[in-house]
């Protein structure tokens, strides 16, 4: 019996060991406990359609840098009633090496009438929508859009989250005056708190002069 307890207590002290994060990594929430989440890759609401290997929780991690940023974003945004949504953040190595992997069948198509109903599947390397890299992986890249704080519901930024197509590039213009003014809202106020934006999509932005410009880091989010 005593033999049982010192292997559980072991199974135990290693499972928080797994858990530390590596320096110059946080939990979100732990930062700004009022952010909310829906960690697109832990759930089958993605362009692939199942859990994406890395994701162990619907937990949040960035770079401290990052968290202090987008913490400044959620502060000033609260002043107008609005908050941040965060749909992914730090992406571990082995999540892209799925999507590389997933991009290769091209007979899984489960979720192309959702995400990429006008590409083929064929042509997501061509046209860049997967790569064998992410900035994800260093740690400082987030995809995210703005919540009203007083209906819990996202602001219409005139696509959805991880959509295929041009629909989802900041400079699209076939959208409603609300819509663009949605999607400039977040923009202006992620470049004012130190973010760039990315060209292709509207909800990703990455922290100027992130910590770890060179490093894709691998552990799971857990």
């Amino acid at each position: 019996m005593k033999s049982i307890s010192i292997l559980l207590v072991f199974l135990f002290s290693i499972s928080l060991v797994a858990q530390k994060l590596p320096e110059g990594f946080v939990y979100l929430d732990n930062i700004i406990p009022t952010v909310k989440v829906e960690l697109r890759y832990f759930s089958n609401n993605n362009f692939i359609g199942k859990p994406i290997e890395g994701y162990r929780s619907n937990c949040i991690i960035t770079t401290t840098t990052a968290a202090n940023a987008l913490k400044n974003v959620q502060e000033e945004l609260a002043e107008k009633n609005l908050g941040l949504k965060i749909f992914d953040a730090y992406r571990p190595q082995r999540a892209v090496n799925h999507f590389v992997r997933w991009a290769k069948v091209l007979e899984d198509t489960l979720m192309k009438k959702t995400y990429y109903p006008k590409v083929k599947k064929s042509e997501l390397f061509k046209q860049g929508y997967i790569a064998s890299r992410s900035g994800h992986s260093r740690g400082s890249s987030v995809d995210l859009t703005i919540v009203d704080l007083k209906t819990n519901k996202e602001l219409d930024m005139g696509s959805i989250y991880d959509f295929f197509g041009s629909e989802s590039h900041p400079s699209y213009r076939n959208i409603s005056k609300k819509q663009l003014e949605n999607r400039i809202l977040l923009r202006n106020i992620m470049i004012k708190h130190g973010f760039k934006p990315y060209k292709n999509e509207w909800w990703h932005f990455t922290i100027r002069n992130e910590p770890f410009p060179k490093t894709y880091f691998n552990f799971e989010v857990n």
